[in-house]
């Protein structure tokens, strides 16, 4: 098989979340343990650092490993959902695993796990944990693919958890409070394991720390630090939300000194100012084009639209212009009602299965008070909203990852940076 066919074969045969939602979700940890067990328990070859939460987590990954390569380490980071290409999801000091690597990991290893009937996620997590031990990374930082206690990223053994924050998303698995959504998380918590949270409410504060205390574990609170360890530092991720994922990790640094890291401030700083060069990461707060300005967002749940919506507010424009589309699984009632009503609305869909259509957004989108047209995809929205705005207006894509995805695919047609 050549890499597209590989591809179509691993989406095809291990049901794909990023399609098809929860029909994908495989509750339980045994297929990766046998996975985990086949390959030789490759996660034990390396140091780790695991990172769960709601919004955020993609965020703190990223430029976590931009400071540890900074500082010298060869560093693994396993994220997801990709944007642009499944690579995207497995790197080694910002470089995406090979496409051969993809090949013969499907190749040799089809026989022994096709009887198993894996996730998409469960398969791509045992590729990715070998592929870093065979690549003898130093440290790898693992994302967590969803909730926290019964990921399958959750066999190991990391020297720091983090846990950014709780919103309500993918209730359907992880429950309809904030308090048993932050139970699910809480699950990454490990005996004896510094953990950081990254904010809390007075519903989460308390399972985070009841969990904290039947594991042995330390536990810090970022909102509690005020750390000028680094003063006047650049972040190169501009959303209003990185202050958040920034003092999440300035609190997660002095942890990972104390666990034996060498990481001095010049690294720290460099980390933090070319977080996107360094690790490949694309879709938060991103500038696509000036006049109009053009600027896409993965922040796809209420949590993440809160400061979306704030920072709109902060622009200066004549017109705002907002191409958006949702999934199916999503608060999209909790979505509309925080957007700005004078905005023109572009309505679309993404190009997976769990798309809504554009027309039930746009449906949904007139009962709270949003005006604007269909479109069939998102690059036809996207020409839209450019031809109608003038260069002094504002372009916002986003509502979904996979928005922001079909967006980034299509950016060369779009003459877009």
């Amino acid at each position: 098989m050549d890499y597209q066919s590989t591809l179509s074969y691993l989406y095809n045969s291990a049901p794909l979340f990023q399609q098809v939602g929860s029909a994908a979700y495989k509750e339980g940890l045994q297929n990766t343990l046998t996975l985990d067990e086949h390959f030789g328990h490759p996660h034990r070859r390396f140091r780790t650092i695991h990172v769960a939460g709601t919004n955020g987590k993609g965020s703190c990954s990223h430029t976590l490993a931009a400071i540890l390569q900074e500082s010298g380490y060869r560093v693994g980071l396993y994220t997801s959902p990709h944007l642009v290409d499944f690579r995207e999801r497995i790197r080694v000091n910002g470089q995406p695993i090979s496409e051969e690597y993809v090949v013969d990991f499907v190749e040799k290893e089809r026989a022994f796990f096709e009887p198993l009937h894996p996730s998409f996620f469960e398969l791509t997590t045992a590729m990715a944990f070998r592929y870093f031990a065979d690549e003898q990374v130093d440290v790898a930082v693992i994302e967590v693919g969803l909730g926290g206690r019964l990921d399958c990223t959750n066999i190991i053994r990391p020297d720091l958890c983090i846990i950014t924050n709780i919103s309500f998303d993918h209730m359907q698995f992880l429950g309809h409070t904030l308090a048993q959504i932050a139970s699910e998380k809480a699950g990454i918590i490990k005996e004896g394991t510094p953990v950081v949270i990254g904010e809390t409410t007075p519903e989460t504060k308390p399972v985070f720390l009841a969990k904290a205390t039947t594991m042995h574990a330390p536990i810090y609170f970022a909102e509690d630090y005020d750390r000028e360890d680094y003063p006047g530092i650049e972040f190169e991720l501009k959303g209003l939300y990185q202050k958040k994922n920034k003092q999440t990790i300035l609190t997660a640094l002095p942890l990972l000194k104390e666990a034996g890291y060498r990481i001095d401030g010049t690294s720290v700083r460099s980390g933090f100012a070319h977080v996107t060069r360094l690790t490949g990461l694309m879709g938060r707060w991103q500038k696509l084009q000036d006049a109009p300005t053009l600027i896409c967002d993965t922040g796809h749940n209420v949590g993440g639209i809160r400061y979306i919506v704030e920072q709109l507010k902060q622009q200066t424009y004549r017109r705002l212009h907002i191409v958006m589309g949702m999934v199916n699984d999503k608060d999209i009632r909790g979505v509309l009602a925080l957007l700005p009503r004078e905005a023109v609305y572009y309505f679309t869909q993404a190009s997976v299965k769990r798309a809504l259509s554009a027309e039930e957004v746009k449906r949904q989108a007139e009962e709270a008070g949003l005006q604007g047209e269909c479109y069939p995809d998102v690059p036809a929205a996207v020409r839209a909203a450019q031809e109608k705005s003038l260069p002094e207006d504002f372009i916002f894509v986003g509502g979904s990852s996979f928005i922001v995805a079909d967006l980034l695919t299509h950016r060369d047609a779009l003459n877009l940076h």
